[in-house]
């Protein structure tokens, strides 16, 4: 929970400038007076069901499948911390939005969630995207402390790229995701300019898993029941 505290603290006043930024795109006016609830819609079953093999939906399915993790798992995970969340009101909707599609992102990046370089990786990458400086403290964090565990500057260099290419992609949170999870992936990410993260590849292959998933390790050793510390929402 201490993550979430963090996230509360330091990410005020991030969901009115992004919302205003929404609103001013395209189509982001028509995305904000539909008011989609994204975690009820990707925790339908069916509708997790209806995606074409090799979309993004796809892969997001897949990613379910293989982690375990879910939607729903993902709302819960935030409440441990008390927010405005749940509210009624513009910006806290865009606030769910943003955590609703926190493993859409993931799928998008290529950045493992069960892996604390990946998370690490995909925080770094979302302070780009969004702001806020809590995605900053906790992305600089846990580059820093990479070092020190891993004796190498690989898990840091993977963090340092999810921010680079963060800031060449296009404004993510701009999307109409359930237009995006229909389609194809590869082709997703060439249009959004999300590149292929070179240096977490290397830093994956060269640390191995172990190291690349540290903060994942230690918490299995300590507390193998709890809610992993490395899954992180907006």
């Amino acid at each position: 929970t201490q993550v979430f505290r963090i996230m509360r603290a330091l990410n005020v006043g991030n969901a009115p400038m992004n919302y205003a930024r929404l609103i001013a795109t395209e189509q982001g006016g028509r995305i904000a007076y539909d008011r989609v609830e994204l975690a009820q819609r990707f925790s339908d079953p069916a509708f997790v069901a209806s995606f074409a093999p090799g979309t993004v939906g796809a892969a997001y399915r897949n990613f379910l499948e293989t982690t375990g993790y879910s939607a729903d798992g993902l709302v819960e995970v935030s409440r441990l911390v008390p927010s405005e969340d749940d509210l009624a009101h513009p910006y806290a909707w865009f606030g769910r939005r943003v955590r609703d599609t926190h493993d859409i992102w993931h799928v998008l990046t290529g950045y493992k969630a069960d892996e604390s370089m990946g998370e690490a990786a995909l925080v770094a990458f979302s302070y780009a995207q969004v702001g806020g400086l809590g995605w900053a403290l906790i992305g600089s964090a846990a580059a820093l402390k990479s070092m020190r565990v891993t004796g190498s500057k690989l898990f840091a260099k993977a963090v340092w790229e999810g921010y680079r290419n963060g800031r060449k992609a296009k404004w993510v949170s701009g999307e109409d995701y359930l237009e995006l999870l229909h389609e194809p992936l590869e082709a997703a990410r060439e249009r959004l300019g999300i590149v292929t993260p070179f240096a977490y590849l290397r830093a994956q292959r060269e640390l191995g898993p172990a190291l690349a998933s540290y903060l994942s390790t230690q918490k299995a050793a300590t507390a193998a029941a709890a809610i992993a510390p490395e899954r992180i929402a907006a």
